[in-house]
């Protein structure tokens, strides 16, 4: 098999993503491009397992801390970056590894993504209102009427999709379906996917010994300047892993270790669920169960 140009690296949180890609990158001079949606923040470098500067300093790591926690990236805004980065990448005449744990970042990438123009915050609010006026089965029926391919297959009760297909076809004057029919930015060609799918009891080992470490190098003082931002709660960066839970001890509403025992338990839940998510949209990415790097590559026929 030929060598790609690009590597996709997918798994859950916890599983050594970020070591296979290291790695990988020094083994076949690549550089690294980051599909964790929440190390694209800058404000929590030890709660989202960024690379440390020493990690950082091996190889060429892109869309690291490159947001601030005020801003709100979407698959669409990270797309656009990785795409930039990539042909800046192969221009270099050098591989790239895409490696993090956001599914709908790689499907962006690997099927691409329709450029839809932002709906006016007073639309979609005029558009919930009259969902919950009008009743499901009422709105269904306006929405079939200027989208059938989205009313037919959003499914029952999913309130939020139904007023955001409504809120594109009313705002943009064409359904949605349409916009998501022809993509803006193409689909990644010439790549490679692998996904990493520990045994689950060594998943939930690695999640909880995880957060035990980040909280002796420091995630207590992050969440402390975070809840000092007084940022929107709304916000990716609050919700991050950790974050809540900590934030919540320093507000008086948690001990410690109530704070960590509930972080632990949603980081699992949240390990659990990509596992399911990978499994269920890239069954055809082979499986890689190792831990250990060199026997990650050795898996996959990379050669010193």
């Amino acid at each position: 098999m030929a060598s790609p140009s690009v590597w996709l690296i997918a798994g859950p949180t916890a599983s050594g993503k970020s070591a296979l890609a290291l790695a990988l990158a020094e083994r076949i001079g690549a550089e690294i491009v980051n599909a964790d949606s929440m190390q694209i923040y800058r404000d929590l470098p030890i709660l989202t397992a960024r690379p440390p500067a020493a990690d950082l300093a091996r190889a060429p790591h892109h869309l690291y801390g490159v947001a601030d926690g005020a801003e709100a990236w979407s698959v669409g805004r990270w797309l656009r970056e990785a795409a930039a980065v990539l042909g800046e990448i192969a221009s270099r005449d050098r591989p790239a590894i895409v490696v993090g744990g956001a599914g709908l970042y790689f499907r962006a990438l690997t099927e691409g993504l329709a450029e839809i123009p932002p709906v006016p915050a007073q639309l979609r609010d005029v558009t919930e209102a009259q969902f919950e006026t009008e009743g499901e089965t009422s709105f269904r029926q306006r929405l079939q009427a200027l989208d059938p391919s989205a009313e037919a297959r959003i499914a029952a009760g999913d309130r939020q999709r139904l007023v955001r297909a409504m809120s594109v076809a009313v705002g943009t004057g064409r359904a949605l379906s349409d916009w998501q029919a022809h993509p803006g930015v193409t689909p990644l060609s010439g790549w490679r996917g692998v996904v990493l799918d520990p045994p689950r009891a060594a998943l939930y080992a690695a999640c909880d010994l995880r957060l035990s470490a980040m909280l002796q190098a420091g995630a207590l003082d992050e969440a402390r300047a975070l809840l000092a931002r007084e940022l929107d709660p709304g916000l990716p960066v609050m919700k991050a892993l950790g974050a809540p839970e900590l934030i919540a001890h320093l507000r008086g509403d948690l001990s410690l270790e109530q704070a960590l025992e509930t972080a632990r338990q949603s980081t699992r839940r949240y390990a659990k669920r990509q596992t399911t998510w990978f499994r269920n949209q890239t069954p055809d990415w082979p499986r890689l169960a190792a831990p250990d790097p060199d026997a990650a590559l050795r898996a996959l026929a990379i050669n010193p």
